[in-house]
C-alpha cells in the first residue's frame, strides 16, 4: 500500500521543481537562445514536460519569469551598492561587479533575453535606473563623477561586461580591469 504525499511534501516538491526549471531554463537560454525547445528545458531540469507546463503555461510565461527574477536580482544589487558603497564611484563599482559575478544567472534584454512585458517587471527596471541615477547624481554633486554620465551609460556598460559566458578563468579578471578603467574615465579630477 502506497501512502499519498502530504500536501506540504507536494508543495515542497513543486517549489523544488520550479526552482530547478528556472535554473535549467536560464542555462538553456544562454546556451541555445530564446527558442530553446521546452522539452530540452524540462529534460535539463530532470522533470517531465507536463511538470514544466504546470509551472509555466507558455514559453512567454517562462521567459517573462526569468526576466522578472533577473531584474529583481539587479534591483537588489543596486540597493546593496547604494547602501554599501563609501562613495558614488564605489557604489557603481559594486553594482557592476555584482552583475559580473552573476552573469550566468541573469536573463536580461541586454544579454539577449526578452524585453520586459509585464508592468511589474518594467517597474523593477525603472527602479534600478532610478537608483543608479541617484548614485550618479550623488557623485556629480560631490564633484567625484563627471557631469553627463547617465544611468543608461552605466547599465549598458555593465551589461556588456556581464554577458553570459562559458567558464573562462581569465574573463572575470579582464572584466574587472575594464570596469576599473571605465570608472577611472568617469571620475572627475580636481
Amino acid at each position: 500500500m502506497t501512502r499519498a504525499a502530504a500536501p506540504r511534501d507536494r508543495r515542497s516538491d513543486a517549489l523544488r521543481n520550479q526552482q530547478e526549471l528556472l535554473r535549467a531554463a536560464t542555462a538553456a537560454v544562454h546556451r541555445d537562445g530564446l527558442r530553446v525547445p521546452m522539452g530540452t528545458i524540462a529534460a535539463d531540469a530532470g522533470v517531465g514536460i507536463g511538470t514544466l507546463y504546470r509551472h509555466f503555461r507558455t514559453r512567454e510565461d517562462l521567459l517573462s519569469e526569468l526576466t522578472h527574477r533577473s531584474f529583481q536580482r539587479v534591483l537588489a544589487n543596486a540597493h546593496a551598492a547604494e547602501d554599501d558603497g563609501a562613495s558614488a564611484l564605489d557604489c557603481l563599482r559594486l553594482f557592476v561587479d555584482a552583475a559580473i559575478t552573476q552573469r550566468n544567472e541573469l536573463v536580461l534584454p541586454l544579454h539577449g533575453g526578452p524585453p520586459p512585458i509585464s508592468p511589474a517587471t518594467r517597474s523593477v527596471r525603472s527602479e534600478v535606473h532610478s537608483i543608479v541615477q541617484r548614485i550618479i547624481d550623488r557623485g556629480v554633486a560631490d564633484a567625484t563623477l563627471l557631469p553627463g554620465l547617465t544611468a543608461r551609460d552605466v547599465i549598458v556598460f555593465g551589461a556588456m561586461l556581464a554577458q553570459p559566458r562559458p567558464t573562462d578563468p581569465e574573463w572575470d579578471t579582464t572584466c574587472r580591469r575594464l570596469l576599473a578603467t571605465y570608472l577611472h574615465g568617469v571620475q572627475r579630477r580636481s
